[in-house]
């Protein structure tokens, strides 16, 4: 990549612009400058004050071939070919070619973001009589020229043309690289005119805008790298974005097609196409381009024989290189492995956008599910993807530096899921969870305690007033959602911590009848409320509490305490059926007894594996 930084006239700009010599690659997003920022961008210009340097991009290159656009406000003939493109400088050029040349209207809005048309002048006298009141001097007026009062009932100021503007000294600063002769000999105070013209429209035409000029070799990734560095100010560039703009260019699509790909419409399309998935909802734009990345690299990798293969990838840099048939390789198998993961999910009592405990787990699982086919449904394949999954959630290995792990997951699971003799793969070997951990699991912040939340349903969770399953179908009739199990009135009263009262330990999920129920009274009481409501007896309230891995007994003589470590240790039972691995016991008060709610890991694992309802 080379680059020169030259100096051009901001007419020189506002010519290339109105010509699409220079145009905006497709990546960049619309204009948006407000009505006081574009004034105080005029000011700007006719302090003669620097307003920074803008960004070019070269056309003509063979690396990349991003979809040209028109600046906004600019009208050109189909087919116009761009000599550069801006990479930064949009909002600038577009305001500054709006207002400064054409018919001066432009397209913005005011402080509380209402869209609304105007025109910008200078009151030559103002600005004339001192230099410091340049500021004051600019105004910016309505489409019509006419500034009203009263809701519109009161004229204020009437520049609607010409020769009111000349009149009440008003010069119109779309004519400051236009015909402004013809407007200045109109004038009847000559001097006015000849000394605004020494000292603002002759200053103007040398003014000059730094641009760095990148050449034709610069790369996707450089694009990238470049325009994330000028842009800290606005949103950053994602490499979805980046695409959209070098698929849409793709000339090979162009010649078949006669048309140009448009990524941002695919991807609609794709969203539809999970509509009745609505789990699907956590996953972005760039995590479908880091799923076919991954497919992509695996495949260059496994079809290289040399001793230094390529490297399967899921990094931002290799998302770059992708091209659109490498896309539309992989597009529909992962379309329909999304589909399947969603699939997956629900089957470990995963139902809703919120309740995902890693959105970014599901980039390698739909990966690796394209790589298995239909082996991914066989009963041992199932075990063995779910024992990863459930390693990657409390294991809380998701959270960052995912990129590495991805392809780590992409080039060792598929071979582990087919044969569980292969190597272990690096998710499932980091995987640990500590026994004080389930301490501060106290929000759905943590993936852990999503986790966890869904693994008590998977083992057989009922609603204590209907004895309902509390699965994908009773979900959200039963408005179910995670709740204190010894209330949080009552652990105030009785002075429970935030530690123990808000832990996952004291929670599970229940509909919003049974916690209407449950109240802020003791247990002792809510559950005497649930027997009589429910109408069932004692053993049958204790039967459904175990599901929960509720202690029954410990819950009803109102034993918080009890309670806890009893649970707790259910708890840690429950993660070690999971993740296939010993919990390390590190709260200091040694295992808790063992009774009737305590289920053997291998019994556990067993219900966290199949869905049972």
């Amino acid at each position: 990549m080379g680059f020169l930084t030259p100096m051009y006239e901001l007419g020189e700009y506002l010519a290339w612009t109105r010509s699409g010599e220079i145009q905006l690659p497709d990546f960049q997003r619309g204009y948006k400058w407000e009505d006081e920022r574009i004034r105080q961008l005029l000011i700007t210009v006719l302090r003669g004050h620097p307003l920074g340097a803008v960004m070019l991009l070269k056309t003509g290159n063979s690396q990349v071939r991003f979809k040209p656009r028109r600046l906004e406000g600019v009208e050109l003939p189909a087919g116009t070919e761009a000599k550069f493109l801006l990479l930064d400088g949009q909002q600038r050029l577009t305001s500054l070619t709006q207002a400064l040349s054409g018919d001066g209207l432009v397209a913005t809005k005011d402080s509380r973001g209402k869209l609304f048309n105007r025109r910008y002048l200078v009151h030559m006298p103002t600005a004339l009589a001192d230099p410091n009141r340049v500021d004051e001097a600019v105004i910016s007026v309505p489409a019509d020229g006419v500034v009203r009062t009263n809701f519109g009932k009161d004229v204020v100021l009437d520049l609607g043309d010409h020769d009111k503007q000349r009149a009440q000294g008003y010069f119109p600063l779309h004519l400051l690289y236009g015909d402004y002769m013809s407007w200045i000999l109109e004038l009847d105070d000559r001097a006015l005119g000849k000394t605004f013209h020494e000292q603002f429209i002759k200053p103007a035409a040398t003014y000059d805008i730094p641009a760095i000029v990148l050449d034709e070799k610069t790369d996707k990734a450089a694009v990238a790298t470049v325009f994330e560095k000028v842009n800290i100010g606005g949103l950053p560039l994602n490499v979805f974005e980046l695409l959209t703009a070098v698929f849409a260019g793709d000339a090979d699509h162009y010649a078949r097609t006669k048309e140009d790909f448009r990524l941002n419409d695919d991807w609609r399309d794709t969203q539809l196409k999970w509509s009745s998935s609505p789990v699907l909802g956590v996953v972005e734009n760039t995590d479908f381009l880091q799923a076919v990345t991954m497919l992509t690299t695996r495949k260059r990798n496994l079809a290289d024989a040399s001793d230094r293969p390529p490297a399967i990838s899921a990094k931002r840099e290799d998302v770059l290189k992708l091209t659109l048939a490498d896309y539309l390789e992989w597009r529909d198998p992962l379309r329909e492995a999304f589909v399947w993961a969603a699939t997956f999910l629900a089957d470990r009592h995963i139902f809703v956008p919120r309740d995902v405990p890693y959105a970014k787990q599901l980039v390698p699982l739909a990966a690796i599910k394209v790589v298995l086919g239909k082996d991914a449904d066989l009963i041992g394949v199932s075990e063995r993807l779910t024992r990863w999954y459930w390693c990657g959630v409390m294991g809380e290995l998701y959270g960052s530096a995912i990129e590495t792990r991805f392809a780590r997951d992409i080039e060792m699971v598929p071979a582990w899921a087919l044969d569980g003799s292969a190597v272990l793969p690096r998710t499932v070997a980091d995987a640990s969870f500590t026994e004080s951990r389930l301490h501060s699991l106290r929000t759905r912040n943590a993936a852990a305690y999503k986790g966890i939340a869904a693994m008590i349903l998977a083992v057989g969770a009922r609603d204590w007033m209907e004895d309902k399953a509390l699965d994908k179908m009773q979900y959200v009739d039963l408005a179910v959602d995670i709740h204190h199990v010894f209330p949080q009135k009552w652990c105030y009263d009785h002075g429970v911590d935030d530690e123990h009262r808000e832990s996952i330990v004291n929670k599970t999920t229940i509909s919003a009848r049974t916690n209407r129920a449950i109240g802020g009274t003791a247990p002792s009481i809510y559950l005497q409320t649930i027997q009589t409501r429910a109408q069932i007896d004692r053993a049958k309230l204790d039967e459904l509490l175990r599901t929960h891995l509720v202690p029954a007994d410990l819950l009803g003589a109102d034993d918080f305490d009890g309670y806890f470590a009893a649970r707790r240790e259910s708890l840690c039972r429950l993660v070690e059926a999971a993740i296939g691995k010993t919990v390390q016991r590190d709260v200091g008060e040694g295992e808790a007894g063992e009774d009737s709610a305590h289920f053997e890991p291998e019994e556990l694992r067993s219900e966290l594996i199949d869905e049972t309802d």
